[in-house]
């Protein structure tokens, strides 16, 4: 069982809080890693209610805000969805993976998982004028 560390960056400099999630599988394909991350931070949303959806993309009929996206009004955020959107986003280089500072971009890639292992999800931020 491993205890992942999780921590979002952007281009721009911004850097979250680390949070963690145990995972029980050594080795997983960095989609499945993708895919949990996300089904955990919905858990959290949908658990908690609440306006302001704070996760790695963007859920439908929401807008951006400094701190999260804001929902028009409360609501249950659909976990496949958000999977889904996170997946196609990376795809798309929408924000990239360092496992253990080491950049991972085949979603099929198989990662090694252990107590202490922090993955960081790098958001890319389009240049001003570019």
């Amino acid at each position: 069982m491993a205890m992942v560390s999780f921590v979002d960056e952007t281009t721009a400099g911004d850097r979250s809080t680390a949070w963690h999630l145990e995972i029980f599988e050594e080795r997983l394909p960095l989609r499945e890693v993708i895919r949990r991350r996300v089904f955990q931070e919905v858990a959290e949303h949908n658990a908690k209610g609440g306006d302001v959806f704070r996760g790695l993309v963007q859920p439908t009929g929401t807008e951006r805000t400094l701190n999260g996206f804001k929902l028009k009004e409360p609501r249950r955020v659909d976990p496949e969805e958000q999977a889904t959107k996170a997946l196609e986003a990376f795809s798309r280089n929408g924000f990239v993976v360092l496992i253990d500072d080491r950049q991972v971009d085949d979603p099929e890639a198989v990662v090694e998982l252990s107590r202490g292992t922090q993955i960081t999800f790098l958001k890319l931020v389009p240049l001003v004028g570019g």
